[in-house]
């Protein structure tokens, strides 16, 4: 297993594009571990199963009906054939898989499948909310990337042009969802590097977490 680095927070924190980025400089791959809960969500949703259906989730956590796959730009998730990366990212995917995020049978399911990506490279940037806390927790560099409400809901809003306000009531009740869950809630890891990106551009963000990175690797 080579080195690995973490990157956590809540939702359109910015923490995906940080990480990607970081990889890139690095020349490792990323993975966004989040990807894993949304496919399964998909699945559920494709294959009518109930989001309160532990068992049948459990089941469909452990098929082949589905997969997540590592590229160098983002983390593909397929529901057979089919490439479903961009539709995982709608915000009814998100929300379901905020919801069976809370089941600990569904994190034990995907925790392996999630600690596998680190084998056989040389390195890896994992981006979600409990990487350096739960999935990674011996990770050689730990980073936790936050921002206010209003600016992560801005951000969101932009990319898939939705309504500003609407957005910050989902993800206020998103995070109080990760954040109070009692498996591997959202936290600060321990050591991590905390950026509030709030009053920052990309360009400083990515510069902070790379000096920080060269620290921890050096």
């Amino acid at each position: 297993m080579g080195y690995v680095i973490t990157i956590d927070g809540p939702a359109a924190s910015g923490k995906s594009s940080v990480s990607r980025e970081l990889a890139r400089s690095l020349g490792i791959p990323w993975v966004s571990t989040g990807a894993f809960y949304r496919g399964l969500a998909y699945a559920a949703i494709r294959q009518d199963i109930a989001l309160t259906d532990r068992e049948k989730l459990s089941e469909l956590a452990m098929s082949s009906l589905w997969r997540v796959e590592m590229t160098p730009e983002k983390t593909k998730v397929w529901y057979g054939t089919e490439d479903v990366t961009e539709k995982i990212g709608q915000e009814a995917v998100g929300n379901a898989a905020s919801m069976i995020s809370h089941y600990p049978e569904i994190r034990q399911s995907l925790l392996d499948q999630q600690r596998n990506c680190a084998v056989g490279v040389k390195g890896l940037v994992a981006e979600g909310r409990d990487c350096g806390t739960v999935i990674f927790p011996h990770a050689e560099a730990k980073i936790y990337i936050t921002a206010s409400s209003e600016h992560r809901a801005s951000r969101r809003a932009q990319e898939l042009g939705l309504d500003q306000k609407e957005l910050v009531k989902q993800q206020e009740q998103r995070d109080l969802q990760d954040s109070t869950r009692k498996v591997a809630p959202l936290q600060i890891p321990e050591d991590a590097l905390v950026v509030d990106s709030t009053d920052m551009n990309f360009e400083e963000v990515v510069a902070k977490v790379n000096s920080f990175v060269a620290t921890k690797l050096n």
